[in-house]
């Protein structure tokens, strides 16, 4: 079993018109281990507007993520459960501490979003601090196993940097492979889900996963350009002004 992957990140106007560059990040990849089935992992950041550093905090989280991962796969065998959705979010925020530190600034100037998923051919682990939202099926079709988290004010949501992140992280567990999976940043929210109901706007995805499944190997950086291009366009951008982050896994035929 293999998985195929893309994620792309674009600016969003409201940004770009002042000269800021794009405060999220992202990483997807199937890890390979000789003599073992591969490893999905999808992790997506969105520094805070509000914080000095948000976006050096999105990108801080993610490698911290990735880092923690490769730690994960070094080991004979690893479980996917609440217990490893805590220790990657601790890994994440002691880099971003760490740095605050070195930095002589406080951890909320690196204040971001931390959402994440990884399945391996046994079991699929969904984690989620902040808003945003990751998008699955595992065989049911494609649903928001946990909602996307706004904060105690109106557009405002939780961070990984907050002191209570960990009693505020989400976690969902399944008992099977992912078989379509989706991490994006509030950015694309309104376009992906219908939020009043909280399910997702299958319209949306349908194109994507459409391609992926057809797709060769050969093609990967093809289709990477076309996300890109496709979250820079103007039928996006007149949706929503904020960063975009999108990443996208399917299973692939045996």
């Amino acid at each position: 079993m293999n998985w195929r992957v893309v994620s792309a990140c674009a600016v969003g106007t409201s940004h770009s018109a002042i000269g800021q560059g794009c405060q999220d990040s992202c990483w997807a990849t199937v890890e390979t281990r000789e003599g073992r089935p591969p490893v999905l992992a999808l992790f997506v950041a969105d520094g805070a507007g509000s914080a000095p550093h948000g976006g050096e905090g999105a990108e801080l989280a993610i490698q911290a993520a990735a880092a923690f991962m490769q730690g994960a796969l070094a080991q004979p065998e690893f479980g996917l459960s609440d217990s490893f959705a805590v220790d990657c979010v601790m890994a994440v925020r002691d880099c971003l501490y760490t740095k605050a530190a070195q930095s002589g600034l406080k951890a909320r100037d690196f204040a971001t979003t931390f959402l994440g998923l990884v399945s391996t051919g046994q079991s699929t682990l969904l984690m989620q601090v902040g808003d945003g939202a990751i998008v699955v099926d595992i065989g049911n079709g494609l649903e928001v196993p946990i909602a996307p988290m706004g904060g105690e004010y109106a557009n405002s949501t939780h961070f990984v940097t907050d002191e209570d992140a960990i009693s505020t992280l989400m976690t969902k567990a399944f008992s099977s492979p992912v078989l379509r999976a989706a991490a994006f940043t509030d950015g694309i929210q309104r376009l992906a889900l219908q939020l009043a109901t909280n399910t997702v706007h299958e319209p949306f995805f349908t194109p994507f996963f459409k391609v992926l499944s057809a797709a060769t190997a050969d093609q990967e950086d093809e289709i990477q350009e076309a996300l890109a291009r496709f979250l820079n366009s103007d039928a996006v951008n007149e949706r929503t002004d904020d960063d975009k982050t999108l990443a996208l896994a399917i299973l692939l035929a045996q």
